[in-house]
C-alpha cells in the first residue's frame, strides 16, 4: 500500500507507452490512495512509430497516468544543492546545513512523502536499525519530508508497535516550504509532497547516486549501503570500476579492453 493517510483507495493504471521522449514510463498497475496518489495525467511527445503502438494499447485503457518527471538534467556528477532548515534529533529541534558534512562525511539523503503513514516507517526504521554500518564507512544518513518539526517529533515519540517511529540514530528534516524538494526534482506539485528520492553524495558534495521510487515502493537499505560501498572503492581506487552487483572483497574490473579481459576471465 502506498504511503498515505486516508482509507479510501482509486486503481491507477499505468499503460506502457514506447518513446523515444524521456518522460515515457513503464506498464504496470497498483493500488493507491486517492487522497494523494502522486500520479497525473501528462501528454508527453510520442514519435509516429511510438504513436501507432501507443494507440493500440489505449483501445483497452481509457486514462493514462503518470507522475510527470521533471525537466532538468540529472544531478547525478553535479553538485548537490546546499540547505539549512530545522529537524528532530533525540527528541529535540536541531539545525541541519548539508554543508557542513563536505569534507568531512558521505551523506545518504533520502525523501519520503509523510510522517504517520505506512511504508515511510518501514524504510525510516530500517535506515535507524543498521545506522552503525553507515557509520562505520563515515556516513551521515538524513531524512526528509515535507511535514514539521513538530510532526517529526510526535511521530519518534511513538512507539513503533502503534506506528510510530521510536528513538532514531539520525535527523528527520523538516521541509515544510518544500524548498529542498523542489532542489531535488522529487516534489510532486500538484500533491505537495515528494517522491522516494535517495542521493549518495560523496566527501566533495558531488551526487554520485540518484534512485526515485514512486509512492508505493519502498526501498533496499542492503543495495543502498552496497552501492555506497562500490563508489568509496572507485574513489579509492580510481583505475578500477566495479562490475554488476559487485561486493566489498569481490573482483573489481580495469576500464580497458586489455585490462577487463583478466575479470571476464575470472567469472
Amino acid at each position: 500500500m502506498a504511503c498515505s493517510a486516508s482509507s479510501s483507495t482509486a486503481l491507477l493504471s499505468y499503460t506502457s507507452r514506447a518513446s523515444i521522449s524521456p518522460k515515457s514510463h513503464i506498464s504496470q498497475s497498483i493500488s493507491v490512495p486517492s487522497a494523494f496518489n502522486g500520479l497525473r495525467n501528462c501528454k508527453p511527445f510520442v514519435s509516429r512509430v511510438a504513436r501507432s503502438i501507443s494507440t493500440r494499447v489505449a483501445q483497452s485503457e481509457r486514462r493514462r497516468f503518470a507522475v510527470c518527471a521533471s525537466s532538468e538534467l540529472p544531478l547525478v556528477g553535479n553538485q548537490a544543492p546546499d540547505f539549512e532548515a530545522e529537524a528532530v534529533f533525540d527528541q529535540e529541534f536541531i539545525k541541519v546545513k548539508l554543508s557542513e558534512y563536505i569534507g568531512k562525511k558521505y551523506v545518504i539523503l533520502f525523501f519520503y512523502p509523510l510522517d504517520f503513514t505506512f511504508v515511510c516507517p518501514t524504510e525510516i526504521t530500517a535506515f535507524s536499525d543498521r545506522y552503525e554500518e553507515f557509520e562505520k564507512v563515515n556516513t551521515e544518513i538524513l531524512g526528509v519530508s515535507v511535514d514539521s518539526v513538530f510532526s517529526h517529533l510526535a511521530w519518534v515519540q511513538t512507539e513503533r508497535k502503534s506506528g510510530g517511529l521510536g528513538d532514531l540514530n539520525y535527523p528527520l528534516i523538516s521541509d515544510v516550504t518544500k524548498s529542498i524538494s523542489k532542489a531535488y526534482n522529487v516534489l510532486i506539485p500538484d500533491q505537495g509532497i515528494a517522491l522516494r528520492g535517495l542521493f549518495i553524495i560523496d566527501k566533495e558534495g558531488v551526487i554520485q547516486h540518484s534512485t526515485i521510487n514512486n509512492l508505493g515502493i519502498g526501498r533496499s537499505v542492503d543495495e543502498t549501503l552496497r552501492t555506497l560501498q562500490a563508489l568509496q572503492y572507485v574513489q579509492e581506487n580510481p583505475d578500477e570500476v566495479c562490475p554488476a552487483g559487485w561486493k566489498p572483497g569481490e573482483k573489481s574490473m580495469k576500464p580497458d579492453p586489455k585490462g577487463s579481459k583478466e575479470y571476464f576471465a575470472s567469472i
